[in-house]
């Protein structure tokens, strides 16, 4: 079912709730490089879905700022012509566990950048290495771009993984995702992004969890209905999303607020600047 969007232009893991710790001083950060333009895009964004869920609450084209998620299995991507039809930000798949680097990830990486779109690397987490080896490895895999959106954890359960099905504790999880973010903000300069589906953030209360920045999957309802209570930065809404310039299905994701505070947040989380507004 094809849908056309027509948009008018209009935080800590802690056990108990202790606040995060601070960030590295600036002059630990890498030096800066040079700042391209950055087009929004937000009109006319053309997705397709090929099993659209019928939205009743909020509906996520009424936010104006769309995205991606993607890694090798969505092949070799025409990144210009996903851009020019409303993908202004991806998350792509650079780790996972200790040893796996996405076959994609470099390519993808500097390919969204040629073609202006504003990019993230995300880590894929596995229970059966710990989290300061798994740190160490992105670290090792994704290049400290001052330019780039801040890093993400992706923490869920991998129901088909085939020799990890170890399951930790809360309290374990938590610990975890602390020590993983620890070493990514001394090493990057900036708090990693956190995504999480609904079954593990329920089962591992991450409630708790202050001072980082949420993506939520939330796929049949709005995030405020299934992660009550839950301050959020992204919305991943659909797993079967059809992007121009890619084959096949993407997951498509929405930024939680107006043309306004998308410039903002990019400007306090990166230092590439968006200066370009189409409409």
């Amino acid at each position: 079912m094809r849908f056309i969007l027509f948009i008018t232009l209009g935080l800590l893991v802690a056990c108990g709730g202790s606040e995060p710790p601070p960030l590295p001083p600036a002059a630990m950060a890498p030096p800066a490089v040079a700042k391209q333009q950055i087009a929004i895009t937000t009109t006319n964004v053309k997705f397709d879905d090929t099993d659209q869920y019928d939205w009743t609450s909020t509906r996520p084209w009424r936010y104006p700022i769309h995205g991606i998620d993607v890694s090798k299995f969505q092949g070799d991507i025409d990144w210009v012509t996903a851009q020019q039809s409303g993908v202004n930000f991806a998350f792509i798949k650079a780790t996972e566990g200790g040893d796996h680097l996405d076959k994609n990830f470099s390519m993808n990486w500097n390919a969204a950048k040629g073609a202006g779109v504003l990019r993230g690397a995300y880590h894929f987490y596995y229970f059966c290495r710990t989290a300061s080896e798994q740190a160490n490895w992105f670290i090792q895999n994704v290049p400290n771009d001052p330019a780039a959106l801040p890093p993400v954890l992706d923490m869920e359960w991998n129901h088909r993984s085939r020799n990890c099905r170890y399951r930790p504790g809360p309290a374990k999880v938590r610990n975890e995702i602390r020590i993983y973010l620890d070493r990514l903000t001394a090493h990057y300069g900036k708090r990693p992004i956190i995504y999480v589906t609904p079954d593990f953030y329920a089962e591992n209360n991450l409630a708790r969890i202050r001072g980082y920045d949420f993506w939520l999957r939330s796929v049949a309802d709005h995030p405020r209905e299934v992660y009550r209570g839950q301050h959020w930065v992204f919305w991943q809404y659909s797993g079967t999303g059809v992007v121009p310039g890619i084959e096949g299905n993407v997951d498509i994701n929405v930024f939680s607020g107006s043309v306004s505070t998308w410039r903002t947040w990019v400007d306090q989380n990166t230092e590439q600047p968006v200066l370009a507004l189409d409409g």
